[in-house]
């Protein structure tokens, strides 16, 4: 948040606080329809290697009960209702009802039952969950769009049980050698793509912008632990592009 604490940036833009998610939630609004087929085409499918890492990662075991935050689509739950099951069950919570309705499409379409999910449209900040109610929490490239990050943690850690563990999947800072060439693709060849493909050039612009706002590994690692986490440790991905913050609660 900036210094004045009426405002946050949106993208590299200034904007009341209160403003914010309502600006967020007009982006995947805007993107949903399209969101799985942009994520191929802008990461050439290796977010699909980035989401399979974290889920092993995760250490699933039947019986657990996972929360996967802003998980839109419900890519990461696809991957982990199968390893919880049978038993457990895996939370798919957005705070935007176009993503979760997509999310909620996909897993039927692929058999995952009301047993094995679980839909919850939710704000990150303020979790409608109980206390230590889950064995894993994941937030996949949701983190950087929250307001208040520190608030979020901290209800992630209160969401979560003793023991359990939280992975932070999120883009982060590339190495410095693929750094120009990140910047070009981020700020004109993937606008140009969200304008081809999905009709959107400016969400996507945000979608760059929001990225270079984020916290870098060592500075999110630090909110992390700040908000009680231990053993906080963080996986660069791709050169740094994406890296797998996880911690623990003792």
């Amino acid at each position: 948040m900036s210094a004045d604490k009426d405002t946050t940036h949106f993208g590299f833009t200034e904007v009341p606080v209160a403003e914010k998610a309502r600006k967020v939630r007009g982006v995947f609004d805007s993107v949903a329809s399209r969101y799985d087929v942009m994520n191929d085409l802008m990461s050439l499918g290796i977010h699909r290697a980035w989401k399979r890492f974290t889920v092993e990662k995760a250490a699933l075991r039947p019986g657990m009960e996972v929360l996967d935050l802003a998980g839109g689509t419900g890519d990461l739950t696809a991957l982990m209702a199968p390893r919880v099951a049978p038993g457990g069950k895996v939370v798919l919570s957005d705070i935007n009802e176009a993503m979760l309705s997509r999310g909620r499409e996909r897993m039927l379409d692929r058999g995952l039952a009301g047993d094995q999910v679980e839909y919850c449209l939710a704000d990150a900040e303020r979790l409608p969950f109980t206390s230590e109610r889950f064995d894993v929490v994941t937030i996949a490239f949701g983190l950087r769009n929250v307001t208040h990050k520190e608030e979020a943690l901290g209800e992630m850690f209160r969401v979560l049980k003793p023991g359990g563990q939280l992975l932070v999947l999120e883009f982060s800072r590339p190495v410095p050698a693929l750094a120009p060439a990140y910047d070009l693709y981020s700020f004109r060849v993937l606008p140009a793509i969200g304008r081809l493909v999905a009709g959107d050039a400016e969400s996507y612009r945000y979608l760059a912008e929001s990225i270079r706002m984020h916290p870098d590994q060592g500075t999110l690692r630090d909110m992390m632990a700040a908000e009680g986490f231990e053993g906080c440790r963080y996986h660069n991905l791709t050169g740094g592009i994406v890296a797998l913050h996880r911690g623990w609660k003792y």
